[in-house]
């Protein structure tokens, strides 16, 4: 047994926090090492990793194909930004386009920055397709959204901790329950450009929208000549068992926007993905990144979508996806009030009255497990889609004993 006086994550966490402003909570866990679906702190305690980066980490901690062709990459060019054309930027955009059905893209680094770039081609395309009059576009969201937290996507935000104290805000958007189909309906009129909307909202907990609400979203924005903007950052690139959670209904938006998992764990790397006629109306000098593209991204990103293209991570989430979902769901009135999800993705309400979500995290990571919570008592599960049943079995093992 290590005493508490000769561990060093008591102090590296006490260090971390001495130069940092505050706005994240971290579990007291100092992360060194990783492989796989698993981690090692700096006191050699392993960790199963049943978070996996908000899902940027869908292939694993350090997959073998991903950090050799960063590794190659290294060796070569990391950064020449856009002024320049480099040797992976094709096969990276073709390669993507492919994959989402699409005629170009538009890379970045960030989710964040990749909703952005969706949020100004929408109006743009509002303004210069559609005809909305200057400055009037609207665009449709739905209650309980996280698209990230720049100070336009919090505007639309109603979760107080990313939205309150933070204005003025950018008008522009209007709020409509999740999975309302007649809300939104109500909410597009003759200024509305786009509705974006998250196929599955994870941070709200994993929280899968009614049968039929994709394909009547899909129906609503063709009648009223609408872009449809899936944010796909969390729930695509085989997530749920799909390419993209919008897969399991058959819909197909005219936006894509991907990142987290699209970086492989290794490089920020995101991407909206649409037909030339919607991203043709951006022109040079009109929307950039520096670092979006750069050849380092781009050679990881080119891997990850070549994994992609073979749908062997797509079947695994999908069959382990269901054995985790059913295996949770057997804790439903044993600690649990409520399971959804879909493919390796779930969230699970625990009874309050026995645990706060942070509370259970906690003791989940006194037994190895590592997961993070969100609002109140709801837990967010998304192990790297590599991970076997023996390991499911494990972490479920782990919450089962947790909510004795």
């Amino acid at each position: 047994m290590i005493l508490d006086d000769v561990l060093r994550t008591p102090a590296a966490i006490r260090d971390a926090e001495r130069h940092t402003a505050h706005n994240y909570h971290p579990l007291p866990v100092v992360i060194a090492t990783a492989e796989g679906s698993w981690v090692t702190d700096i006191d050699g305690r392993r960790y199963l990793d049943f978070l996996a980066g908000y899902s940027a980490l869908n292939f694993g901690h350090r997959n073998p194909v991903l950090t050799a062709a960063a590794h190659a990459q290294l060796d070569r060019v990391t950064l020449t930004s856009r002024a320049f054309v480099h040797d992976q930027f094709a096969e990276f955009c073709s390669r993507l386009a492919a994959l989402c059905g699409k005629d170009q893209v538009l890379p970045m680094n960030t989710g964040a920055e990749a909703v952005e770039t969706a949020i100004k081609i929408s109006r743009k395309w509002g303004y210069r397709v559609k005809g909305v009059p200057a400055d009037q576009a609207t665009i449709v969201v739905a209650a309980g959204n996280f698209h990230g937290r720049t100070t336009t996507i919090i505007s639309f935000s109603d979760d107080p901790d990313a939205h309150d104290d933070f204005g003025p805000y950018t008008p522009g958007f209007r709020i409509v329950p999740y999975g309302d189909l007649a809300a939104m309906a109500e909410a597009i009129d003759e200024t509305t450009v786009a509705v974006l909307i998250e196929p599955i909202q994870g941070e709200q907990g994993v929280v899968v929208p009614p049968d039929g609400y994709l394909p009547g979203v899909r129906a609503l924005c063709t009648d009223q000549n609408v872009l449809f903007v899936a944010d796909e950052i969390q729930s695509g690139l085989g997530r749920t068992g799909d390419t993209f959670a919008c897969d399991h209904e058959s819909v197909v938006p005219d936006v894509y926007i991907l990142g987290k998992a699209l970086g492989g764990g290794i490089v920020p790397v995101s991407a909206i993905a649409a037909n030339s006629d919607v991203l043709g109306v951006i022109k040079p000098g009109q929307h950039g990144s520096t670092f979006g593209g750069n050849p380092l991204a781009c050679a990881v990103a080119i891997e990850v979508v070549k994994l992609l293209e073979s749908g062997t991570y797509q079947a695994r989430a999908k069959e382990n996806g269901a054995y985790l979902l059913a295996e949770l769901r057997t804790l439903i009135g044993n600690g649990l009030l409520a399971v959804r999800g879909r493919g390796l993705w779930a969230g699970i309400d625990v009874d309050p009255e026995l645990m706060t979500g942070r509370e259970a995290c906690e003791r989940l990571a006194e037994r190895g497990i590592l997961a993070k919570d969100t609002h109140g008592s709801t837990l967010r599960l998304a192990p790297p889609l590599i991970i076997d049943k023996d390991d499911i079995d494990v972490a479920v093992a782990a919450l089962r004993a947790i909510l004795k």
